[in-house]
C-alpha cells in the first residue's frame, strides 16, 4: 500500500456505461474545449488535400498533352507543358509539407488531450490501484502512451485520406467516363454496348483485390492485438528487474530472471512467427494485385485505341486516370494494414475504458457472496469509527471481524494479531481502498488522514520533492525541510534538499523510514496511520520517531500496526485482531 494523504470526501458516481464504441473514444476530443483550434486545423488539412485532388486532376489532363507533344514532336508546346508541371509540382511540393505539419500538428494536439483524460481517469479516485489490485487490465501504461498516440494519428490519417480518396475517385470517375467511352462487342449474335466500361473494369478490379486481401488478412487483427500485449509483458518484466536489482542480486536470481525474460519473449516469437506468416501471404496479394495494376489498364483500354478512337497521350492519359480510380476504389485493401492496427488499438482502449468506468462502481468489484461491501460514509464528526466492520479477501473469504470501534483525536492505538489476520487490510478498508466485506465506516469529513506503509514511496526528483509528497515540493519552506530532517536524525541529508536521485535506491530502508516519519511531521496529519512504519529501525531511533509523534502530533490520532512488544508504551488502545472471522478484541 502506498502512502496516502488526502483530504477525505465523497465517493464519485459513475458516469459511464459498459457499451463503448469507437466513436465514443473518438468524439470527446472534438466537441471538447480544444473543438476550435481542432476543427480550424481540420478544415485547413483538408482544404490542402482538396487542392492536391484538383493538381491531381490537372495533372492527369497533363499528361495527355505532354504525351500528345511528344508524339507529334510538338517543339512549340514542349516548354510551356514544361513550365506547367514546375508550377504544379511545386505547389503540391508546398501543400504535402505543410499538410503532413498540420495534421501532426493536430495528431499531438489530439493525443495531449487524450493523455491528460486518460491519465486524469486512471489516477482519480485510486483508478490505477482498483484495476492493479483486480488485475483488470494488463499494461495501462502502454495503453496510454502507445495507444492513444495510434488512436490519434492513426484516426486522423485514415480519416482525411478516405475523404481524399472519396473526392479524387469521384473527380477520375468523371473523367475515365468520358475519356474512355462505350465498350461495343458482340456476344452471341447480339450487340452490346458497355457505357464507361473502364470504371466498371476498375471497380471490379478493385472490389476482387479487396475481398482476396480481406480473407487472406483479417486473422492479423487479433494477431496484432495479442502482439501489443506481450510485447508489453516483455518490456514490463524488464523493468521490474531493473528497479529491483539489489534483491535481484542478493538473491542471485539471475538464472531465474533470465528464464523469465525468455519465456515473456518467446511468446513474443511465437505471436512474431504468426504475424509473419500471415503478411507473407499478405504480401504475395497485394504485389500480385500491385503488378497487374501496371499493364491492366492499357490491355483493357487497347482495342479502342488500336481502332482509332482516341490517340496515345489520351491512352496514357486513361491509364493514369485508370489507375487513380482503381488505387481509390482500392482504398480498403490498401489501408488493410492500417486499419489491423488500428482495430487493435481501439479493442484494448475501449477495455480500458469500461475498465476504468467499471472501477467507479463499488458494486463491480465486489465479489458475489453474502458480503454487501464496506460502506464509507463522510460525516461531520470528531471521530473516526466503523460498525459492525467485518473484513473479507476478494473471493469473498472471511478474514476477520472488527466490529465497532471509534478512533478519537488524540488517542494512540496499537493494532496488534498474527499474520495474515488482517491488520494491513484494516489500513487499506479505513483508506477507502478496500470494499471487500461488510459494515460501515464514518470517517470527519475534513479530517486529513496519512498512510505510511512499511515501505514509503518516494518519487524520482528533488529530496524536497520527495519528503513533501504527496504536496508539491514549494509547501513547505527549506527550513521547515531541513528541521523535519534533523529530528529525525537525517542530518546528512540536510543541505540535500535541491538534490535529484531515485532516493529509493540512495536510502536504506531505516533512511527511508525516517524520511516518512519526517514527511508525517511536515504535514501534521489529524489521522496517522503506521502499518510497521518503523520495522527497520532499531529500537532507539524507533523510540524517538513516538516521541516525536507524541510531542509534535499531539491532537492528532495515530494508529500503529507492529509486532514490537516495546510499542505498548506509546499506545493507550490495543486493537487484538485474530484469524479467520474471529473478532477483534479491543
Amino acid at each position: 500500500m502506498n502512502p496516502t494523504l488526502s483530504k477525505t470526501s465523497p465517493d464519485n458516481v459513475p458516469r459511464e456505461s459498459n457499451q463503448i464504441s469507437a466513436w465514443s473514444l473518438i468524439k470527446p476530443f472534438w466537441v471538447s474545449e480544444e473543438w476550435k483550434v481542432a476543427w480550424g486545423l481540420l478544415v485547413a488539412i483538408i482544404a490542402m488535400n482538396l487542392t492536391v485532388v484538383w493538381i491531381n486532376v490537372r495533372l492527369n489532363k497533363w499528361n495527355a498533352d505532354f504525351y500528345n507533344a511528344l508524339q507529334s514532336k510538338d517543339v512549340q508546346h514542349f516548354p510551356h507543358l514544361l513550365m506547367v508541371f514546375t508550377m504544379l509540382a511545386f505547389a503540391f511540393i508546398i501543400l504535402a509539407v505543410y499538410g503532413r505539419y498540420l495534421r501532426q500538428m493536430l495528431g499531438f494536439r489530439w493525443r495531449q488531450w487524450l493523455t491528460n483524460k486518460y491519465l486524469k481517469e486512471w489516477l482519480g479516485d485510486r483508478t490505477f490501484y482498483r484495476i492493479e489490485r483486480d488485475r483488470l487490465a494488463d499494461n495501462p501504461d502502454q495503453r496510454i502512451t502507445e495507444d492513444l498516440d495510434s488512436l490519434a494519428t492513426t484516426t486522423l490519417a485514415l480519416s482525411i485520406d478516405l475523404l481524399s480518396t472519396v473526392v479524387t475517385l469521384v473527380s477520375f470517375i468523371t473523367i475515365l467516363w468520358s475519356l474512355a467511352g462505350a465498350l461495343s462487342l458482340t456476344l452471341g449474335g447480339t450487340p452490346i454496348t458497355i457505357p464507361g466500361y473502364m470504371v466498371w473494369a476498375a471497380a471490379l478490379y478493385a472490389l476482387l483485390g479487396s475481398f482476396v486481401i480481406h480473407k487472406v488478412g483479417h486473422p492479423l487483427v487479433s494477431i496484432n492485438y495479442q502482439q501489443q500485449r506481450v510485447e508489453a509483458d516483455f518490456r514490463f518484466g524488464l523493468v521490474r528487474v531493473r528497479e529491483n536489482s539489489e534483491q535481484i542480486a542478493f538473491y542471485q536470481g539471475m538464472t531465474t530472471e533470465t528464464t523469465h525474460a525468455r519465456n515473456a519473449f518467446q511468446r513474443i516469437r511465437q505471436n512474431f512467427w504468426l504475424i509473419m506468416k500471415y503478411t507473407k501471404r499478405l504480401t504475395f496479394v497485394l504485389s500480385f494485385y500491385g503488378q497487374i495494376a501496371i499493364i491492366f489498364p492499357i490491355v483493357v483500354a487497347s482495342p479502342r485505341y488500336f481502332a482509332g478512337a482516341f490517340t496515345f497521350g489520351v491512352l496514357m492519359q486513361i491509364s493514369s486516370a485508370f489507375g487513380t480510380v482503381s488505387d481509390s476504389f482500392s482504398w480498403f485493401m490498401n489501408s488493410y494494414s492500417t486499419l489491423v492496427g488500428w482495430r487493435a488499438t481501439v479493442n484494448r482502449l475501449r477495455e480500458f475504458r469500461r475498465v476504468m468506468g467499471a472501477t467507479h462502481l463499488k458494486e463491480s468489484v465486489l465479489p458475489a457472496t453474502e458480503h454487501g461491501g464496506i460502506n464509507l460514509h463522510y460525516v461531520d464528526s470528531n471521530a473516526l469509527t466503523t460498525e459492525d466492520l467485518k473484513l473479507a479477501l476478494p473471493n469473498g473469504t472471511a478474514l476477520t471481524t472488527i466490529g465497532s470501534v471509534a478512533i478519537k483525536p488524540g488517542s494512540r492505538w496499537l493494532v496488534r494479531g498474527p499474520s495474515g489476520s488482517g491488520k494491513s487490510t484494516l489500513m487499506r478498508a479505513l483508506a477507502g481502498l478496500w470494499p471487500f466485506g461488510d459494515g460501515a465506516i464514518d470517517a470527519p469529513v475534513d479530517a486529513l488522514m496519512m498512510f505510511i506503509p512499511q515501505q514509503s514511496y518516494l518519487p524520482i526528483g528533488t529530496l524536497k520533492a520527495a519528503l513533501a509528497y504527496p504536496s508539491s515540493a514549494d509547501t513547505f519552506s527549506d527550513e521547515e525541510c531541513r528541521e523535519a530532517l534533523r529530528v529525525c536524525r537525517l542530518e546528512g541529508y540536510a543541505d540535500r534538499l535541491a538534490e535529484s536521485a531515485h532516493w529509493q535506491r540512495v536510502m536504506s530502508p531505516g533512511e527511508q523510514q525516517r524520511l516518512a516519519g519526517a514527511r508525517a511531521l511536515l504535514h501534521k496529519p489529524d489521522y496517522l496511520f503506521l502499518d510497521e512504519a518503523t520495522s527497520a529501525l532499531d529500537a532507539e531511533n524507533e523510540a524517538r520517531l513516538y516521541h516525536l509523534f507524541n510531542e509534535r502530533l499531539p491532537k492528532a490520532a495515530i494508529v500503529s500496526i507492529a509486532h514490537r512488544e516495546s510499542l505498548a508504551a506509546f499506545h493507550d488502545e490495543t486493537l487484538e485482531i485474530e484469524r479467520t472471522g474471529e473478532r477483534a478484541i479491543a
